[in-house]
């Protein structure tokens, strides 16, 4: 049995959580979330708190704690919101918001437009070349960031390109071999 599936989500003051079969909807101060849960998990709501049982031992066990994870995420979301740093290095490297719209400047013969999705806002600072983007959805966050990093991924040698901010490049020698 999952030890973090076992624990029950406790319900912050604010927030409000149903349980509709296997629907979970959850609103809070900054928005509203909803997600449909497997159906070998058990949904039960209790006093103010959201506990997730297995129907069935081998499969519905190994569900639990992602099924936890992911409705404890949502109750995360809607009150404090979740961030991804990315930092942009290189020469002539450089984003721009408009509207909803992230312009980036990466090296190509063309600007890259990456319109962002609902629910998802991002602030560009451009004298640290960073951009922080935030939202409710902790998957929706970091699939985005994910994207925009993938327009141009840091190289080895140099360490330009587009990396999170806790992120380490390992750098490489190149050909000359320095030591």
């Amino acid at each position: 049995m999952s030890r973090i599936g076992k624990k029950p989500i406790n319900i912050v003051s604010g927030v409000k959580v149903t349980v509709d079969g296997q629907t979970v909807k959850v609103e809070g101060p900054k928005g509203r979330l909803e997600r449909t849960i497997n159906d070998q998990i058990e949904v039960k709501m209790a006093a103010d708190q959201v506990i997730m049982t297995p129907r069935s031992e081998p499969s519905g066990s190994a569900l639990q704690g992602l099924s936890r994870t992911l409705v404890s995420n949502m109750v995360d979301g809607v009150t404090k919101g979740f961030t991804r740093v990315l930092e942009i290095n290189g020469v002539g490297y450089r984003a721009e918001l408009k509207g909803s719209t992230l312009n980036l400047s990466l090296g190509y013969s063309h600007p890259v437009e990456y319109p962002l999705p609902q629910g998802i806002t991002a602030e560009v600072d451009t004298k640290a070349n960073r951009i922080t983007v935030s939202g409710i959805d902790k998957e929706l966050v970091g699939a985005t960031a994910a994207k925009i990093r993938s327009f141009r991924r840091p190289e080895p040698y140099k360490g330009k390109g587009i990396k999170y901010a806790e992120e380490r490049i390992l750098r490489k020698a190149g050909k000359t071999g320095k030591k």
